[in-house]
């Protein structure tokens, strides 16, 4: 079994989940691994499959066949509250995560046919409203 879920098991994978010297890798035990780079690498997931889900990857957001705005809610929000309950332990990475969410909610909001009252968009709960 594998025992690092930020890494993904790999072909050739041996019988005490490691990749390494055989496939030249380096596979990191989830136990050497600093907690703020693991709720930084779940944040940047979070941030990422937002905005997946709010089709910012295409180039024409309003006709991605990805957009979902269901699920990017849902994302948003579980982002906002990992970063506001994580925030004093992420050091320099704080300011980055915090402006990659503030403009998630606010891309949201210009996707939403129907907007969010002010402090009840996805996340704001956490953060407040977002303008």
């Amino acid at each position: 079994m594998h025992n690092d879920p930020l890494n993904a098991a790999e072909p050739g994978e041996n019988s005490q989940g490691n990749a390494g010297a055989e496939n030249g890798q380096d596979v990191r035990e989830l136990e050497d691994i600093p907690s703020v780079e693991v709720i930084s690498r779940a944040a940047v997931m979070l941030l990422s499959a937002a905005a997946e889900r709010l089709g910012l990857a295409d180039d024409d957001p309003d006709t991605s066949p990805r957009r979902d705005l269901d699920e990017a809610r849902r994302l948003i929000t579980a982002l906002a509250g990992l970063v506001t309950a994580s925030g004093e332990y992420l050091g320099l990475h704080a300011a980055p995560l915090r402006d990659g969410l503030q403009s998630l909610q606010k891309a949201f909001k210009e996707a939403s046919a129907v907007p969010d009252e002010p402090g009840k968009g996805p996340g704001e709960k956490y953060t407040g409203p977002v303008y």
